[in-house]
C-alpha cells in the first residue's frame, strides 16, 4: 500500500471513530434525559433551547455547545465528565491534570477542548482548555447560564461579544455573563488557546 492510500486509510478510521464518539454521546444525552423524566419537548424547553436543535443533538450528537453539556450534567445532577465519557468520575478531593494531558473533548470544527477536571465529581464548575484553529469564519454565538472565565494562554483570541469584538492577547483575561449571545475565534495566524472556566 502506497503512502497517500495509508494515510487515506488512516484518516477514513479516525474519521469512524469520531462519528462513533458523537453517536454514543447523543445515545447517553438520549438515555439520560429519559432517566431523568423529561419528554424531549420538555428537555429542551427546561435547557432553554428549540426543540429541533434538541432533537439533533440526541441524534447525531454533533455541535453539542460544551456549556449546554454542562448544562443537561447540571440539571440531571450527574458530573460532565460522566456525559461525556460514560464512565463516572471517582475523585471528590483534588485532581492533578499534567501539561498536555485532560480528556479530549472536540465539539465544533476548528474548536479543540481539553477538560481539566474530568475524573473529579460534583464539579460546581467546568475548567476547558480550548485550542482555537485560525479561521476567517464569525465565531458562532451561543448562550447559557451561570458565569464564565476566559484566561488567554497563547495567541490572540477575539470574542465576540454581543455586538462587540473585544481582542484579547496572551495573559489577557475576561469574565463576563454568559446569557449574552457571546462567541470565541482566533485571531493570529497560527492556533490559539486559552482557559474557559464556566459556572453554572
Amino acid at each position: 500500500m502506497d503512502a497517500e492510500k495509508s494515510i487515506k486509510v488512516a484518516a477514513l478510521a479516525i474519521d469512524d471513530v469520531d462519528q462513533q464518539q458523537f453517536r454514543d454521546l447523543a445515545q447517553r444525552i438520549a438515555g439520560l434525559r429519559d432517566a431523568c423524566g423529561y419528554t424531549p419537548e420538555s428537555f429542551a424547553e427546561r435547557l432553554g433551547v428549540d426543540v429541533e436543535v434538541y432533537r439533533a443533538y440526541e441524534q447525531t450528537g454533533f455541535d453539542v455547545p460544551a456549556s449546554l453539556l454542562l448544562h443537561i450534567a447540571n440539571v440531571c445532577h450527574v458530573d460532565m465528565a460522566e456525559l461525556l465519557t460514560g464512565t463516572t468520575t471517582k475523585l471528590n478531593t483534588y485532581q492533578v491534570v499534567r501539561a498536555g494531558k485532560g480528556k479530549i473533548v472536540d465539539r465544533f470544527p476548528g474548536y479543540h477542548f481539553r477538560d481539566l477536571a474530568y475524573n473529579y465529581a460534583s464539579k460546581i464548575m467546568q475548567p476547558l482548555l480550548v485550542t482555537l484553529d485560525p479561521s476567517e469564519e464569525p465565531a458562532e454565538l451561543v448562550t447559557h447560564a451561570g458565569q464564565e472565565f476566559n484566561y488567554v494562554t497563547q495567541g490572540t483570541i477575539v470574542l465576540v461579544f454581543a455586538d462587540r469584538e473585544v481582542e484579547l492577547q496572551a495573559g489577557d483575561s475576561v469574565y463576563f455573563d454568559p446569557s449574552i449571545p457571546h462567541g470565541q475565534r482566533c485571531g493570529s495566524e497560527s492556533p490559539a488557546t486559552f482557559v474557559t472556566v464556566i459556572a453554572e
